[in-house]
């Protein structure tokens, strides 16, 4: 993979430098994931590349910590069940309850935020029990309470942001 001379921030630790084919999978498929059986595949036929390129380029990206999931945002409510959960996590340990958080494959992402509670994140489970069963583990894990906000009314957001490359 070939490096270019622009440098984008990622997770924090500095510049990380992205190759054109990163940056056109930034920017071509932030929306539209192919919904097929190899959507890699389509990926790199729109690009002009072989699906192994799109493969390396992604899993560089993520050990970059420029993207964290590669995959489909499906409408809430629709598959499956899902939560936004928050946690008063004290402060020296919110890298250890993150990490524990994070290790879960129903979790998608948390983040911190300034407040009481300050570790956030989204638990999607295949129906409601597992969903309960998986909040229920994390709080025994951690020795410390979940906080279960579900979604009451849905909006659409669109979680797609133009990059502009310097």
């Amino acid at each position: 993979m070939a490096s270019t001379d622009s440098e984008e921030g990622g997770g924090g630790d500095g510049p990380v430098r992205l190759s054109a084919l990163q940056r056109s999978l930034i920017d071509g498929f932030q929306r539209g994931l192919p919904l097929t059986p190899r959507p890699y595949a389509a990926m790199a036929e729109a690009l002009g590349v072989r699906e192994s390129e799109v493969l390396e380029a992604l899993r560089g990206l993520q050990e970059a910590r420029v993207l964290s999931r590669v995959g489909a945002a499906i409408r809430p409510g629709t598959v499956g069940a899902g939560t936004l959960a928050a946690m008063a996590v004290p402060p020296e340990r919110l890298d250890e309850v993150a990490a524990l958080v994070n290790a879960y494959g129903e979790v998608n992402h948390n983040y911190r935020r300034e407040h009481v509670y300050n570790l956030w994140f989204v638990v999607t489970a295949p129906d409601a029990d597992h969903l309960e069963e998986v909040l229920r583990d994390i709080e025994g894990r951690t020795g410390l309470s979940v906080l279960n906000l579900p979604l009451e009314e849905a909006y659409h957001i669109d979680l797609g942001f133009p990059v502009q490359w310097s």
